[in-house]
């Protein structure tokens, strides 16, 4: 007798409910789903966190740094004309001069070392958002001739320096005998910056005049950078930058300065998700143990579906339908625990810093100071999807188990 499937429905959600007879069936296939529920949180919290990693890195830190950089083989006495040139590149969205020297940032007694970048300011403001993480009039007082810097705000601290005092600036120089010998300036602190991430570390801003008098070229840059309007085409747009000006420039992109950052986000990505992903399947594959104990607990009910006419098709559903229910349940309350937290780890990974004093992320070390998480909404489907798929494939062979019982067995032994 074929029983309709309402009914085999209706015994699938009865049994995926309580076990009647023993507590430790209920409270097994209660573990399973808990173990499911962990599993599919943690895979969509942790996505969501390198997700983060990965945005700020493009959308932060490679919005401070240079997409691209070139620069000929002496400075440039006149570096307009070389970003005019930059900028008809239909793919460059704008460029600005620059000069860099390494110096030695000195007050009061504490040395930090700095890697010292000149800027023209006006020019600066449409290659980066430098800008937007600077105190209010700091970068426009670059512009005068008086010798100014602007620090990071974490450097700024460790020295002990705030915003309108000098400090000493020391830049090595060659003599004329070919001695190398440090060069000394006295340099104002028109303020600071914090962007939260590695470039806090070193970077220190000055004009470009004063970069480039200290590098021994008053006058001149060092070279132009560009941001490009898709960063990872970076590498094929240098090289057609580098080929319309000639033998004479050369040409780097982020892709050499960060672009091992940027591999190894995505490579730690794939492979905690790999790991998480193998948690879920242990998780989901609990379900074929659960299973045969609600099976071996259920005999006497299936003896008498069986008698009473049910197909063994029936009874298999049956059982597919119960574990697919305790999957389905972990699976949809695990996404949604995992979407929850990964909206508010950063806040509340934020609030145990400031309550306890620790920092989990320091910027010396990783590309941020702080624990970023962007959700995507088709890493939860697909994560979601796929230990769903797994739970159900999971209720496949204790299903089959139970549809092949005999009933005269069964009853043998009751």
């Amino acid at each position: 007798m074929k029983l309709p499937w309402r009914f085999v429905l209706a015994v699938g959600l009865r049994y995926a409910g309580r076990s009647q007879r023993g507590a430790l069936v209920a409270f097994i296939s209660r573990v399973s789903s808990a173990g499911l529920v962990l599993g599919v949180a943690l895979l969509v919290l942790v996505l969501s966190v390198m997700d983060g990693f990965e945005r700020e890195l493009q959308e932060r830190i490679l919005a401070l740094v240079p997409h691209v950089s070139i620069q000929p083989a002496e400075p440039l006495e006149e570096w307009r004309g070389l970003v005019d040139a930059v900028e008809a590149h239909p793919e460059v969205r704008a460029a600005a001069p620059y000069a860099d020297v390494q110096g030695l940032l000195m007050f009061r007694g504490k040395a930090l070392p700095a890697l010292v970048h000149g800027i023209d300011p006006d020019s600066e403001q449409r290659i980066s958002v430098i800008g937007s993480y600077a105190s209010a009039g700091s970068l426009a007082q670059l512009s005068g001739d008086a010798p100014a810097v602007v620090l990071s705000a974490s450097v700024a601290a460790t020295l002990g320096v705030n915003a309108g005092e000098h400090i000493l600036l020391l830049v090595p120089e060659l003599n004329a005998r070919g001695q190398l010998l440090p060069r000394t300036q006295r340099v104002r602190v028109a303020g600071t910056f914090s962007t939260g991430t590695e470039v806090d570390n070193l970077l220190t801003l000055t004009s470009l005049g004063l970069a480039s008098r200290l590098r021994g070229s008053p006058g001149t840059a060092q070279g132009v950078r560009f941001q490009v309007r898709d960063l990872f085409a970076a590498p094929r747009i240098r090289l057609e930058v580098e080929q319309g000006l000639g033998p004479r420039f050369r040409g780097f992109d982020w892709t050499r300065t960060h672009g091992n950052l940027h591999e190894a986000i995505r490579m730690s990505r794939n492979l905690v998700g790999v790991l998480l992903f193998l948690i879920v399947a242990v998780a989901a594959f609990n379900v074929v143990s659960t299973l045969f104990l609600i099976v071996k607990d259920k005999q006497g009910d299936i003896a008498i579906l069986r008698t009473l006419g049910a197909s063994p098709a029936t009874i298999m559903a049956v059982f597919v339908i119960q574990g697919s229910l305790i999957g389905l349940a972990g699976t949809v309350v695990g996404g949604a625990v995992g979407a929850g937290l990964s909206l508010v780890i950063t806040d509340a990974v934020g609030v145990v810093e400031r309550v306890f004093g620790v920092r989990f992320l320091d910027a010396a070390v990783y590309p941020v100071s702080y624990l970023p998480s962007e959700l995507s909404f088709a890493n939860v489907a697909l994560v979601c999807s796929v230990a769903f798929a797994m739970s159900f494939l999971a209720t496949v062979y204790p299903s089959w188990r139970a549809a092949r019982m005999q009933p005269a067995e069964i009853l043998r032994h009751e």
